[in-house]
């Protein structure tokens, strides 16, 4: 037999609970009130802010402001929430107050009732434990989702993101080593261009990633600079003297991240800039990601009536009505992603910009965007480097073919015979169907052995000496 709601109490009146929930009653009321989509947090953020309420009930008793007792209790609570203990106990979607209040709230039920079920006391007593009182004491919603927000970005960004760039970053460097000495025609405007190798090609996808990597690493000092302690407005109104540096010193140690309080807790409040200049190197990775995958599905079209110059492993996978055809479907994976990502930006730009005085008020969309960029982004990044790339390769036939029949290998030849008479070889080479060698000797402007000579096209992949 199920077990009855239980009743609690807020300033409102009674609210019913479903038995075992350890939510209190603004998490209930919220979820009759904001019945809007199926989005919701990701674990990343409610297990920062287990982190988070660690934090505050350490700096609270380590400032005398926190009973130790209840301290102690706090942190044991907030502890399992960061340890994902708690995850089903947040219930809300995304779409409510836009400074965040409700899910903060709903933190400080659980982590209250679970603090005061270790103390004895039955779920929803509201005591010893309060979840404003105790729980949420030195703090606003204000303040706290904002440093929520940071945290969670960075940690994602840290601990999911950069892993997953520097695995595909690795594997891409491989290819380019491995490809280093294989010709093939550059292309520009989707046309034929002069030799270069299979190994630039894959040098600049690498340098791209680490590029990416570096702009991400180059937005964490910013992330890690917190508002906590600006309470309310940003002045920190019931807050103590330095309950934003015992903050950021607890939270540093919990989460191997170096944090430090905002000097401007109205800047940290009001604006979310670091967020969406960390939005804006996630955009610039989708787009790297993007062009690096549309290339290699390019590259590797075919088998027999495409470019046909790489060779993109086999996934398994098939076409519902064509027997055994072979899709690049890993690509097709990452270029959604980017997709995703490029509006995800477009999204917090917005929502970035809609600070009114001293709040922003579109917290939770924002952030939810951010950490849905880092987590596809991340994991797109790993399928793509240890499902396609690592078993890459190439066909070096069909590339010595278009090699060999390539018409502009013949502007190696500008500096000899002038830029008018090789424009003449590649007409003729067009029009007659000849190879650009047939061309320049039927023409008369060079015989075989000087064009031999001249024209190479490996020696034509690099800068050569006067």
């Amino acid at each position: 037999m199920s077990q009855p709601p239980r009743i609690e109490n807020d300033a409102f009146g009674p609210v019913e609970i479903p038995a075992g929930r350890y939510w209190g009653a603004q998490t209930q009321r919220a979820l009759a009130v904001f019945d809007v989509g199926e989005e919701h947090f990701p674990a990343g953020l409610i297990h920062a802010f287990g982190l988070q309420k660690i934090a505050a009930a350490r700096a609270n008793r380590r400032l005398g402001v926190l009973d130790l007792a209840l301290a102690d209790a706090i942190e044991a609570a907030a502890s399992e929430v960061l340890a994902g203990r708690f995850d089903d106990h947040f219930p809300l979607r995304i779409w409510q107050t836009g400074s965040g209040t409700q899910t903060n709230m709903n933190a400080n039920e659980v982590i209250a009732n679970r603090a005061n079920e270790l103390l004895g006391q039955p779920l929803g007593t509201k005591a010893p434990v309060h979840p404003n009182d105790h729980v949420n004491r030195s703090q606003s919603s204000n303040d706290s989702f904002p440093t929520v927000m940071h945290i969670a970005t960075a940690q994602e960004l840290r601990a999911r993101l950069l892993p997953a760039l520097a695995e595909l970053h690795g594997q891409l460097a491989m290819k380019a080593a491995a490809f280093a000495d294989v010709l093939k025609i550059g292309r520009t405007h989707l046309m034929d261009a002069v030799p270069m190798t299979m190994g630039q090609a894959f040098d600049a996808f690498a340098r791209q990633i680490a590029n990416g990597m570096a702009r991400i690493e180059g937005t964490l000092p910013r992330l890690c600079i917190l508002p906590q302690g600006g309470t309310a407005v940003g002045t920190g109104l019931n807050a103590p003297v330095g309950f934003d540096a015992a903050f950021c010193e607890e939270a540093s140690a919990l989460a191997g991240v170096t944090f430090s309080p905002n000097p401007s807790k109205f800047e940290g409040m009001a604006a979310h800039d670091a967020l969406v200049e960390a939005s804006g190197a996630l955009n610039v990775v989708a787009v790297s990601l993007m062009k690096i995958a549309n290339d290699i599905r390019l590259l590797g079209s075919g088998p027999r009536c495409g470019l046909g110059e790489l060779i993109i492993p086999n996934d398994g996978l098939t076409s519902s009505i064509m027997p055994g055809k072979r899709n690049p479907t890993i690509g097709e994976v990452v270029v959604q992603a980017a997709f995703q990502v490029m509006g995800n930006h477009a999204t917090v730009s917005a929502a970035g910009a809609s600070g009114n005085f001293e709040l922003n008020v579109a917290k939770p969309v924002l952030i939810y965007n951010v950490l849905q960029s880092i987590r596809i982004l991340a994991d797109s990044a790993h399928i793509f480097a240890s499902r396609l790339i690592a078993d890459l390769d190439v066909d070096r036939a069909r590339l010595a073919e278009n090699v060999a029949n390539a018409l502009l290998v013949v502007t190696a030849l500008n500096p000899v015979i002038g830029y008018d008479k090789v424009a003449q070889i590649t007409t003729k080479a067009l029009d007659a169907g000849l190879t650009p060698r047939e061309a320049a000797i039927a023409l008369g402007h060079l015989t075989g052995e000087d064009y031999d000579r001249l024209v190479n096209p490996a020696l034509m992949t690099r800068p050569q000496a006067d």
